[in-house]
């Protein structure tokens, strides 16, 4: 339990036989239960993942690879199945420093946010740790990510650390988001439709020998086009709920509802609501 409320960690994993025994050892003990995604793997993920799994650990096995959004999507409903208050993703791959969950937390703990997301860029090593390649293709899909998700303060989208409440997993429809790479910037733009509050909180880079198998050369094109589309649908489901706010004697639909953006302290925390 963290400040009363049930944590429930979704680790989605393919071929992360090297790091996801110590990434289910360094979960924090405040987290109630451990949700393994195996999504498929040729390696020996899932053996090294039950020789490591605690009382707290479920371990799910995907009989095909459906991608990290699909694997995700799949710990958010086993998460929601056992009406866990928060589902915190964290890579099986040793990428998200446990050490930062806290901070994660507290955002919604305090009332503040509905997801957090963690942003690199707030932390002075991302400058040194993240390879050039990658730092400038985040940055510039977190710019599109502005646009096509509706939160104009985002800063880096591709960061996989993130933190839900049950209320706004429950208010998504996730049959209909994307499921491969390009997931956390389709699932911002559902959260938006959704009248979710975004906070951003810093989190260290970690980058200890983890291979990418994203070629960028071979994601721009696939990934422009489906920018454009969750543009093009989050416009559909908002415009669909417009119409309901100007209902006599009916209350505005929280999906419809514009906040200001808003700096928050601790300064490493930025919180901003859909526009």
């Amino acid at each position: 339990m963290f400040s009363g409320l049930s944590i429930g960690v979704v680790i989605p994993a393919y071929n992360e036989e090297r790091f996801i025994a110590r990434t289910l050892r360094q979960i924090p003990s405040f987290v109630d239960e451990i949700i393994v995604i195996d999504d498929s793997s040729r390696d020996r993920t899932f053996h090294e993942a039950v020789s490591a799994a605690d009382s707290r650990t479920r371990i799910v096995r995907h009989e095909t690879n459906q991608g990290v959004g699909g694997a995700i999507v799949t710990g958010y409903r086993e998460a929601l199945s056992r009406n866990l208050d928060v589902a915190v993703v964290m890579a099986g791959d040793g990428q998200m420093d446990p050490n930062d969950l806290g901070t994660l937390l507290a955002p919604i703990a305090d009332g503040r946010a509905d997801y957090v997301k963690g942003n690199r860029f707030l932390h002075a090593d991302v400058w040194r740790c993240m390879p050039k390649v990658r730092l400038a293709g985040n940055l510039a899909l977190s710019l599109l990510t502005r646009i096509s998700a509706g939160y104009p303060d985002i800063w880096d989208s591709q960061c996989g650390y993130t933190a839900v409440t049950r209320h706004a997993l429950s208010r998504i429809d996730l049959d209909a988001v994307y499921r491969r790479y390009g997931f956390p910037n389709d699932f911002l733009a559902h959260l938006h439709s959704a009248g979710s509050r975004l906070a951003q909180v810093c989190v260290r880079p970690v980058y200890e020998g983890q291979a990418s198998g994203i070629r960028p050369a071979r994601v721009v094109l696939p990934l422009s086009m489906l920018l454009a589309r969750s543009l093009a649908q989050r416009l559909r489901r908002e415009l669909r709920e417009a119409p309901r706010t100007s209902t006599p004697g009916r209350p505005p639909s929280s999906a419809s509802v514009a906040a200001p953006a808003t700096i928050v302290h601790p300064p490493s925390s930025i919180v901003s609501a859909p526009r």
